[in-house]
């Protein structure tokens, strides 16, 4: 007869797997839990103990750790001398193993986890059973996740074993598990013990799809989720209706999320290419999307638009008169449902903003050769914390206005300006080499739009004083802008002489 040896934390679709296993000439080894719930289901077993001939020890922390174990899988069977050595030592040959491993994962996902628990569901000896079988793959078929069982009982069954392709195959996934597991325990370990830069970074992600393309149609591309995975974000969204997101699609539902999480009040923004071309307030949803609309009604066309507020009928009979591409929303009516969904083409998302302000992950992007982490740019400002650095000094209203500006222009691209007044943007420059170019598209798209309400947000400082001699002579009348350019003062006279009320952070927001 084969052997099997069987230990999972996972049981389900088990005990049908080992039934096959056992019908197809395999006496089943099994250790604890495991093996009490095959014997209640009649299943005949072997217990490890009569395996290693030693019990388990220190609260099950060792069972396995053995050479009647280790000699089993990793004996060669094309070695003579490897075959002799398990005939003298009266080790018998394992030929499949079937073992998932602590819940590691799902027990630091708990709020309240105490590192004593974390550290007692690390698990030793079964990553040892799975990378032992796994590195003799040519004679051990290993079996870590439930759903490979199907294919391997059809293969035992049909040829009396595994195909040596299939053992490949399982091995190395074997292989992504273990290395998966020590990620999470090393990124949990590292993180109780306050260390920002490992000198080596282990991350893991999980497929969750394979998508159509990437940013082109001859691109492939791949969405993989965080292991631990965060509920505000796109990923977690429910698709209501529509196609497939494609990999751009993620890209801008991202940036909105992002974005969206700044607003307390009824909001919703419009973002295209990553970038929002309009962002409106209002008291209810419906005079929100009014003033996104109105901040750029071409730029919205074929966008991504969320929004903080359940979708009403009104704002979705509003909604429904472009094209848009998707619409996330905490949650949409009935009736606001039926009338978007009667579009084909658009996609419908909801998502949980109650954990709008869940602790951030570092944020990762790729280059040639490597990559860069960076914390996500979260920073929560109180303009009471500006100050301003001109002989005028904005109102209190006007200090709300530079605000909501000003969290705006966080989400554009670097160089960035906004113009903005206390109800919506009004024009948004973005992404050019120079700033002066940024407020002159800015400044187009506003047209007159802008009044005394209307203020200027730029996430970096001026380097000269024409992007402030531009403003004035266009009548905007209140600036915000972090400071700290060698030449600051020369952007302070400017604004003096148009009579501009400037205010530093002290704080920028590039966003490339």
């Amino acid at each position: 007869m084969k052997r099997a040896l069987v230990s999972v934390s996972d049981k389900t679709d088990l005990i049908p797997f080992v039934k096959g296993l056992a019908a197809n000439d395999y006496e089943i080894v099994s250790t604890g839990g495991t093996k009490k719930i095959l014997d209640d289901a009649g299943v005949k077993t072997i217990s490890i103990e009569d395996v290693t001939h030693f019990p388990e020890i220190l609260d099950g922390r060792v069972k396995t750790l053995n050479p009647y174990v280790h000699g089993g899988l990793l004996a060669r069977r094309d070695l003579p001398e490897h075959m002799a050595t398990l005939q003298q030592h009266g080790i018998t040959p394992i030929d499949l193993v079937c073992v998932n491993l602590y819940p590691f994962k799902e027990t630091i996902e708990q709020p309240d986890v105490k590192l004593a628990d974390a550290i007692e569901n690390i698990d030793i000896g079964g990553p040892s059973m799975v990378r032992s079988a796994a590195k003799n793959y040519h004679d051990v078929t290993v079996v870590v996740d439930k759903h490979d069982y199907k294919q391997v009982l059809d293969e035992i069954k049909d040829d009396g074993n595994t195909t040596p392709d299939t053992r490949a195959k399982l091995a190395a996934k074997a292989f992504r598990h273990t290395a998966a597991y020590d990620a999470l325990i090393s990124q949990y370990l590292t993180k109780q013990n306050g260390l920002a830069d490992p000198e080596q970074l282990t991350l893991t992600w999980n497929l969750k799809e394979k998508m159509r393309y990437g940013e082109n149609a001859h691109q492939q591309a791949w969405l993989y989720e965080d292991a631990i995975p965060k509920r505000y974000s796109i990923l977690s969204a429910k698709q209501l209706h529509g196609k497939q997101l494609s990999y751009n699609n993620i890209k801008d539902a991202d940036e909105a999320l992002r974005c969206i999480r700044e607003f307390e009040e009824p909001t919703v923004v419009a973002m295209k290419h990553m970038n929002p071309c309009g962002i409106g307030r209002g008291q209810s949803l419906t005079e929100a999307w009014d003033r996104a609309y109105a901040a750029d009604p071409v730029s919205i066309f074929g966008g991504v638009v969320a929004l903080n507020r359940r979708v009403d009928l009104a704002t979705a009979t509003k909604m429904h008169k472009i094209f848009l591409e998707i619409v996330i929303a905490p949650g949409f009516d009935d009736d606001a449902y039926a009338i978007l969904a009667k579009k084909k083409n658009i996609r419908l998302l909801s998502l949980d903003f109650t954990h709008k302000d869940e602790s951030t992950k570092r944020e990762i992007v790729s280059v040639m050769g490597g990559m860069l982490m960076q914390e996500q740019d979260t920073l929560k400002e109180d303009y009471h914390d500006w100050h301003c650095v001109t002989t005028v000094q904005p109102t209190e209203d006007q200090l709300k206005n530079l605000l909501f500006a000003w969290k705006a222009v966080k989400h554009a691209k670097s160089n960035a300006i906004v113009l903005a007044n206390d109800q919506r943007t009004l024009g948004v420059g973005e992404g050019q080499p120079n700033r002066i170019d940024s407020l002159k598209i800015a400044v187009k798209h506003a047209g007159e739009a802008i009044d005394d309400r209307t203020v200027m947000a730029s996430d970096a400082f001026f380097p000269f004083g024409d992007c402030v001699e531009y403003a004035g002579q266009h009548g905007i009348k209140v600036v915000v802008q972090p400071g700290g350019s060698i030449r600051d003062q020369e952007s302070i006279d400017m604004a003096n002489k148009y009579g501009i009320a400037m205010v530093m952070t002290g704080i920028r927001h590039f966003r490339h």
